[in-house]
């Protein structure tokens, strides 16, 4: 049972029986032509069952053998030549055949009638002779018949005269079916003509259109070549202004950055040479700083230079517009170098801080026009990149200077506080002996001490001390890189040995101390500024209560000798006459 409940066909059998029809019925593989297998095709069938019918004919009509076993054997012999390669002949003698078997019957009387001989085998041979003949061999088929039909009268042994109604009727009637058939197949061949024709047209408009469509695609293959090759070139150009970022965020020295940045743009575009110029302070040339080609280091070794305005870099500089000379031949201000022989095309780039041109990136190539809008596109942002890394060099080497120079100017600040405080401390330094601390009466004086405040490193010996082997470690105590004090540590362990660990503790605790004494030593002198400050808040404060001149320089004496201590204070006017 199938799905929607029908029964299902016997489907090897149908199959079986298709496979048996088509083995009967195949041409032979010699013939090749399409209309001429049809035909054989043709042929085989009709003459098989015209066969099987006369087969048949001859069991149940034994009367009419001799006519049937004639037909018998003229469809037997046609459905063999049909299966060979000489299904032509085969064709001929079953229409030619079985059209004759008319009027040799009607020649030898053996017809019952001249309407029976004409309908029993001319009609049938002339119709089937319309499919399995060729337009020609069944016009001449009909031709023939139409003559030996018209001249029977004339050879018949059957009764028949021109007088007889019966034979014109008979052969307007078989001549009206030749022609009828002829008319049919020049229809027939005319409509296979114009569908031969179509099926040409539509054969030729379907190369047209797949030719169209192969030079569309053709067309297309080449756009998107064309456009994989731009977006890989814009990838390529995109990780190039990544990775000369990313060089630029590693790289602070100018040194490094500018052969960096010509290596990149020559490896990633293909150019022949790439060179980064500055312009000098007093704005005059423009200075090769780094280039990539080999012309372009000779120029590096002798220092190459060009003066604003001259070629196409010094134009750049001088305008800080972009110079570009896609034929170097016909630009008017190219600077021909004998360095960079193979130059075709060049662009100059300026690099700009602010509104300001401080250098140029110059790129030259081997070929003419070689500067797309893509590419300038991107040649200005690396050169914007290019401007970026020298301003921040610049920024970097003014900002380290003036953070030596500050530095510079805090140690020696430092120096000199502490010296003044040292000045004023009565004691040189305090000694942990025993338990108890005592102070110093002068400065110690050993080696170590010595080394440890001239080199500020940790001094770590073994000293012969009273006869005794003493471990000593000198640590200088230092505030931002200036020594104001040295931690000098001795061991009673005659056998003691400074670890690691040891000796850097001992410098934590140094560097903690270096940070507390600096703390009091500004507590100090905030106190010592905020005294000096109160007096003499005071003394301006009373100065200014005064209500005349002779109370106010009472006042002002009184107070500098408060403020001074027991010293002598003259005030004097000074005439004109003095002055």
């Amino acid at each position: 049972m199938t799905t929607n409940g029908t029964p299902k066909q016997n489907e090897p059998g149908t199959i079986w029986l298709l496979r048996a029809w088509q083995f009967l019925s195949e041409p032979h593989p010699s013939v090749e032509k399409v209309g001429q297998r049809r035909r054989a095709q043709l042929l085989a069938m009709i003459s098989l069952i015209l066969t099987a019918l006369f087969f048949m004919a001859l069991l149940f009509r034994p009367s009419s053998y001799s006519a049937f076993t004639t037909l018998l054997i003229i469809t037997g012999i046609s459905y063999g030549l049909s299966r060979t390669r000489f299904q032509r002949a085969g064709s001929y003698f079953f229409s030619f055949g079985i059209t004759s078997l008319a009027y040799i019957s009607l020649f030898l009387g053996t017809a019952s009638s001249f309407e029976a001989a004409i309908t029993t085998y001319a009609h049938t041979a002339i119709i089937g002779a319309s499919i399995i003949l060729s337009f020609r061999d069944f016009a001449l088929l009909v031709i023939l018949s139409a003559i030996a039909t018209f001249a029977a009268p004339l050879y018949s042994l059957v009764p028949i005269t021109y007088q007889d109604p019966d034979f014109f009727r008979i052969a307007g009637t078989f001549m009206s079916i030749g022609l009828i058939l002829i008319g049919a197949k020049i229809f027939r061949a005319q409509l296979e003509k114009d569908r031969l024709k179509a099926a040409q047209d539509m054969n030729l408009e379907l190369t047209d259109i797949r030719t169209n469509l192969q030079q569309r695609v053709e067309e297309r293959t080449t756009e998107l070549d064309a456009a994989n090759q731009q977006t890989l070139r814009r990838a390529l150009q995109l990780q190039t202004i990544t990775e000369l970022s990313e060089a630029i965020a590693q790289l602070k020295d100018l040194n490094d950055i500018f052969p960096a940045v010509t290596r990149l743009i020559s490896e990633r575009f293909g150019f022949y040479h790439v060179g980064i110029f500055l312009v000098d302070r007093d704005r005059e040339f423009a200075i090769l700083q780094a280039a990539n080609s080999e012309g372009g280091k000779r120029m590096l070794e002798r220092s190459h230079r060009l003066r604003l305005g001259v070629g196409v870099v010094g134009f750049a500089a001088q305008t800080g517009q972009p110079r570009i000379a896609l034929d170097v031949g016909t630009d008017a201000v190219f600077f021909d170098n004998p360095d960079l022989p193979d130059t075709r095309s060049e662009a100059a780039l300026p690099l700009k801080s602010g509104n300001d041109t401080v250098g140029v990136l110059d790129v030259q190539s081997t070929e003419a026009g070689a500067f797309s809008s893509e590419d300038l596109q991107v040649l200005i942002a690396l050169g914007n990149q290019v401007a970026i890394a020298l301003e921040n060099a610049r920024l970097l080497t003014e900002t380290r200077a003036a953070l030596l120079q500050v530095q510079e100017v805090y140690n020696e600040f430092t120096h000199t506080e502490w010296s003044r405080t040292v000045a004023r401390a009565e004691q040189r330094g305090y000694r942990y002996q025993t338990g108890h601390i005592e102070m110093l009466e002068k400065a110690l004086q050993s080696p170590e001490v010595i080394s440890a405040v001239h080199s500020g490193n940790i001094v770590v010996s073994q000293t012969d001390r009273f006869n005794e082997k003493r471990a000593i470690v000198a640590v200088p105590v230092k505030l931002r890189g200036e020594v104001i004090g040295i931690l000098h540590i001795e061991s009673n362990d005659p056998t003691k040995e400074w670890q690691d660990d040891e000796v850097s503790l001992v410098q934590a605790v140094a560097e903690r101390a270096a940070f507390a004494m600096e703390n009091a030593r500004l507590f100090q002198d905030a106190r010592r500024r905020a005294a000096k400050e109160r007096l003499i808040s005071e003394a301006t404060s009373r100065i200014s209560g005064a209500l005349n001149i002779e109370n106010i320089l009472h006042t002002t004496a009184e107070e500098l000798e408060r403020v001074l201590g027991g010293s002598e204070v003259l005030i004097q006017f000074q005439s004109r006459e003095q002055s």
